[in-house]
């Protein structure tokens, strides 16, 4: 990208316990089809919404690891997320990117919006809505 999207700073929400100076790097699986293997890492301006990407990661996968939000740094170039930004939401409000370089983790964050129960109940059923219609389909 020749233009800077959004100066940050950057979040990434897993269930990985990862630590400062680590890459984040694409080619995993993906939390919501663990069918494709991803060719972009993803990350947001928003540390809440990567508490909840967190939240729904360690949901998806049933993991009894906890959900992290870490601060991160982009080591390349990076794009708008288009997996939300106008197919799903004019613009980009949540701030939300996507890049093939890694991300270098700077800080592990503790001070984020956890889910409710509830919250997280309305998220289970919003995503097997998502998941089951043609709007679960992920641009890789």
């Amino acid at each position: 990208m020749s233009e800077l999207l959004d100066e940050g700073p950057f979040f990434h929400g897993t269930i990985a316990d990862l630590r400062v100076g680590e890459l984040l790097t694409a080619g995993r699986r993906s939390n919501y089809r663990p069918e494709i293997v991803m060719n972009h890492i993803y990350f947001t301006a928003l540390v809440d919404g990567a508490g909840l990407a967190a939240e729904i990661a360690a949901e998806l996968s049933r993991s009894e690891a906890p959900p992290r939000v870490y601060a991160v740094a982009p080591t390349g170039p990076f794009e708008n997320d288009p997996n939300v930004t106008d197919k799903k939401f004019p613009g980009n409000p949540t701030r939300s990117y996507r890049s093939s370089a890694p991300l270098r983790i700077v800080d592990e964050i503790t001070d984020w919006t956890r889910l409710t129960p509830e919250q997280l109940q309305i998220w289970r059923q919003r995503l097997t809505a998502i998941l089951s219609s043609e709007r679960g389909e992920i641009l890789n």
